[in-house]
């Protein structure tokens, strides 16, 4: 993993997903544009303190508006 590799969990997670939406979707609408969906992952825990909860702790994933893992 990354933060083995001296990333903070910060970067890590940008890298993961702020970054690489930008690099891959420049042209789609921002997250929280009206009319328009976010991505969601609720995770137990604090990320920034312990970048494993998102691998081991996931609680719930909306995607484009709908549940689709309810743990």
């Amino acid at each position: 993993m990354v933060v083995k590799a001296g990333m903070t969990p910060e970067q890590a997670l940008k890298t993961a997903t702020v970054n690489g939406r930008i690099a891959r979707y420049e042209r789609r609408p921002r997250q929280g544009d009206p009319g328009h969906f976010a991505d969601l992952v609720a995770v137990e825990g604090d990320p920034l303190v312990n970048v494993q909860v998102v691998i081991e702790k996931i609680k719930g994933v909306m995607k484009g508006g709908v549940v689709v893992v309810k743990r």
